[in-house]
């Protein structure tokens, strides 16, 4: 009996070991991808032109322009095949700021931090006067405010709540983290989160009704506080990119604490007085929206026409210089290919980079892409590209190292990317986790059925700090987590494109009926 028992042990060990080996990953290759990747990186000079040199990058605006033209440039100049903008289509019209001013200068003089929000209008010279605070409750009584706002400044809603921080900005994902993560999470009915969005929805439902109020009634200036703390401004969109809409009306987003100090002045009945003046500029001459593409050729003669993607999204709002959101995850995966294509790798698969734009209203560039090359999420129609995909790999969770990938419900996978991240358990990238992530380009993927995996990252001050904020800047990225990421990216990539076979899909989820 105990023969049989250490035989079948033997067995059982034999299997977990041959289970293990059947994904073959090169690790001299993975080594002359680190000693490329870490010691001659470029990652941060590629971010630094993205941020310094053309940033912000709102989608539309010349700076993203500008900025695709560099990266088809650049990809080009290291030796990559087919680097082109490619329009996904329609976008609307540009915008940009050129200057604001933005001052109370009785009872005491304070400069106000803040910033115009997208897509609004400018003043047509310096508006001055005492605030009129219009409360977001309101809502249903605006029509005795029609005369008051016309040409006023007006703040949006009263004092707004602020948090006093007890926990630093700035984190790493923990073990403990890690490991939850790594286990299937329990069915909910309902998310913990579900009531704060759906407060957040309503309240942003009434704040845009005010807005419209607010435009056809003629208002001078609008004035929202930042919805966070210490001088950092959260700034996005006021106003519409239709080409023949009318511009938003003037909007500037102040930070929190200068706001609050406002509205508690005017409780007290002391006269405040402001003085602002915007000056806006919008473009129309090309209402396309566009993607940069590139290529690394495949070299196999069976597999050549297969494609493995990688991608971020290179637009950004305009508040910063958008590097955490996203010219990391460019400079990243723009890494990932030179560092390929430096140590001379010949990929059964073709290698493609693409960098999307219109991300931040509603992943528009790689939508536009799928449906293009791959086919329609809502008809199923699918192109015989379709059939050739193997998988797309994207960044976009701010700049903090790779810890491991979401499967997106692809069990499939798991075994593949365990075999991939093992190597790379060193630097800290160990958790393959079967839960799903959202909110950014790999959605456009999964949803005509291809493999489309986003990465988990340690998440440092994103979403503290730098997520749509006026500190969304190069200083905020670690060069040592970007050039982590960018090595990592790389080997996943190749030994995608190495693979036998494609990455395994998940079924199609049943057609919703309509």
């Amino acid at each position: 009996m105990a023969r049989i028992r250490w035989a079948v042990l033997w067995l059982m060990m034999t299997i977990l070991v041959m289970a293990q080996s059947t994904e073959p990953v090169d690790l001299q290759m993975i080594t002359r991808i680190k000693q490329e990747g870490l010691k001659r990186s470029q990652v941060m000079e590629i971010l630094s032109y993205l941020t310094d040199v053309y940033g912000p990058r709102l989608t539309g605006s010349p700076q993203l322009r500008k900025a695709e033209e560099w990266c088809r440039d650049k990809l080009a100049e290291w030796g990559l095949q087919n680097a082109h903008l490619e329009s996904w289509g329609t976008f609307g019209r540009g915008w940009e700021t050129v200057g604001y001013r933005a001052e109370m200068v009785e009872p005491v003089y304070m400069n106000l931090i803040a910033h115009p929000k997208a897509w609004t209008a400018g003043t047509d010279s310096v508006v001055r006067g005492q605030p009129l605070m219009l409360d977001i409750e309101d809502a249903e009584k605006l029509e005795e405010y029609r005369e008051k706002v016309k040409g006023a400044i007006v703040l949006l809603g009263g004092e707004a709540e602020t948090e006093t921080h007890f926990e630093a900005d700035a984190s790493r994902r923990t073990e403990e983290d890690l490991q939850e993560l790594w286990e299937a999470p329990t069915p909910r009915e309902r998310s913990p989160y579900a009531e704060r969005w759906r407060r957040r929805r309503e309240e942003y439902r009434k704040r845009r009704q005010l807005r419209n109020f607010l435009a056809e009634a003629g208002v001078g200036v609008i004035l929202e506080p930042s919805s966070i703390e210490h001088g950092t401004l959260r700034v996005m969109s006021g106003g519409s990119r239709n080409i023949g809409d009318p511009p938003g009306p003037p909007a500037l987003v102040v930070a929190k604490e200068q706001y609050n100090r406002i509205v508690r002045l005017l409780k007290k009945e002391i006269p405040v007085i402001l003085e602002i003046s915007i000056e806006n500029r919008f473009y129309t001459e090309d209402s396309l929206g566009y993607n940069v593409i590139a290529e690394i050729p495949g070299m196999d003669r069976r597999l050549k026409n297969e494609v493995v993607m990688v991608g971020a999204h290179i637009d950004s709002w305009h508040g910063g210089t958008g590097a955490t959101d996203n010219a990391a995850g460019c400079a990243v995966m723009m890494e990932a290919v030179r560092i390929l294509q430096a140590i001379g790798v010949k990929p059964r698969r073709t290698i493609r980079i693409a960098l999307w734009s219109g991300e931040e209203q509603g992943l528009l560039g790689s939508r536009g892409y799928v449906k293009q090359h791959f086919g329609d999420p809502e008809t199923r129609e699918f192109t015989a590209e379709h059939a050739r995909f193997s998988a797309y790999y994207n960044l976009d969770n701010g700049s903090g190292k790779i810890r491991g990938i979401y499967l997106q419900e692809n069990d499939a996978a798991r075994p593949i990317f365990e075999a991939f991240f093992r190597p790379f358990h060193d630097m800290g990238a160990t958790t393959v986790t079967i839960r799903n992530t959202g909110g950014t380009d790999h959605l456009s993927f999964d949803a005509v059925g291809l493999p489309g995996f986003q990465f988990i990252q340690d998440p440092l001050d994103y979403f503290s700090r730098t997520w749509h904020t006026n500190m969304d800047v190069y200083d905020h990225a670690i060069a040592a987590d970007l050039m982590h990421s960018a090595v990592i990216v790389a080997s996943i990539v190749y030994h995608t494109a190495q693979r036998k076979d494609k990455i395994p899909r998940k079924p199609l989820p049943p057609k919703e009926a309509h």
